[in-house]
């Protein structure tokens, strides 16, 4: 028979398991990336473990999350610093050039990126103020073009928005143009130098102990991406 002591130590030991599962876990995560892929995976996770809290903090900057008190953040891979854990969630992304057939039809041709100083491109600001240079690789070839444009928007839909209506040109993600394109209200150029890339990582500082709901999240995404195809 059990001494005491050992039940009690069992009895805290799941007490402390059940707090940790329903403890509130806060995700600063871009807002694309966020209705992307971590919604969705969340949303199942929650399912399994219904008494996860979590907070999403969506916002264009990169921040210290630590400094910030987030228990994680979700970025593309690039940009995770180097101290920290990632563990790849979703599919790889890929940054695609559009406009509406109506913008298109009679406008100069797009066969280089040197092309688009012909075009009016819709500029996008970045949460830390400068303007995002449209970037191009082919062959082993990178390329980064400051565009030409009379518009400028902060949300990466206000984009999507203004291609649709034939402003311009724009520089958004695949994901973001899917059914546009699928529809035929804009048309992809410059196909050929814009591949894919790796796509995003959910990440925590390496030295930070978990919780065990933190864990079971980190289990959790693991899992899902081992079960993912390869590409």
């Amino acid at each position: 028979m059990p001494a005491l002591g050992e039940i009690g130590l069992a009895v805290e030991e799941l007490h402390e398991q059940a707090t940790s599962l329903s403890a509130l876990v806060r995700i600063n995560c871009e807002a694309n990336a966020a209705e992307q892929v971590l919604m969705p995976l969340l949303t199942r996770f929650m399912k399994l473990q219904p008494t996860m809290r979590f907070e999403i903090r969506s916002e264009g900057r990169l921040v210290d999350i630590a400094e910030g008190g987030y228990d994680c953040g979700v970025r593309a891979a690039e940009l995770v610093p180097d101290e920290m854990v990632a563990i790849a969630i979703g599919p790889d992304q890929q940054h695609i050039v559009v406009a509406s057939p109506a913008y298109l039809d009679g406008a100069p041709d797009i066969k280089t990126p040197s092309d688009l100083s012909l075009h009016q491109c819709v500029q996008l600001r970045m949460a830390g103020g400068s303007i995002y240079r449209w970037e191009f690789r082919r062959r082993g070839e990178d390329v980064v073009i400051a565009t030409p444009g009379n518009l400028v928007v902060d949300q990466s839909r206000l984009l999507l928005a203004a291609a649709l209506d034939g402003i311009g040109l724009a520089y958004l993600t695949r994901w973001m143009a899917a059914d546009a394109l699928a529809d035929g209200k804009l048309r992809q150029v410059l196909e050929e130098w814009t591949p894919p890339y790796p796509g995003l990582c959910l990440y925590y500082p390496r030295h930070r102990h978990l919780g065990s709901g933190m864990r079971s999240l980190v289990d959790f995404l693991r899992a899902e991406g081992s079960s993912r195809p390869a590409p």
